[in-house]
């Protein structure tokens, strides 16, 4: 059986301070947290308005994901990553609300 440590978790953190490294970590829970009450939103939501606000939140949780790991990784490829993942989103929010409201997206 292997023994679990809390040094351990943190390994892949080793370039940045102690408090970095803890903040790193409960700011990874918290949104692993967020991104599960907004998955189970979009798929008990009780109107097609409420999933869209759910996906719009994934969305945004998403971006904080890839930016909290381009910090650990050190490097800015996930910046980039994240700035399509935020142009993405909001085009496809655009789109869902617009189809929403009128029906059809190309009027």
């Amino acid at each position: 059986m292997m023994n679990f440590s809390l040094s351990m978790l943190l390994q892949p953190f080793a370039h940045v301070g102690l408090v970095s490294q803890y903040a790193l970590l409960i700011a990874f829970i918290f949104l692993g947290i967020s991104i599960l009450c907004g998955a189970w939103r979009l798929l008990r939501g009780p109107s097609l308005e409420d999933r869209i606000l759910a996906l719009d939140t994934l969305y945004i949780n998403a971006i904080a994901v890839i930016i909290l790991l381009g910090l650990v990784f050190a490097t800015r490829v996930y910046f980039e990553i994240a700035l399509v993942v935020a142009m993405l989103g909001f085009i496809g929010t655009v789109v869902l609300a617009k189809f929403l409201t009128i029906g059809d997206i190309t009027k």
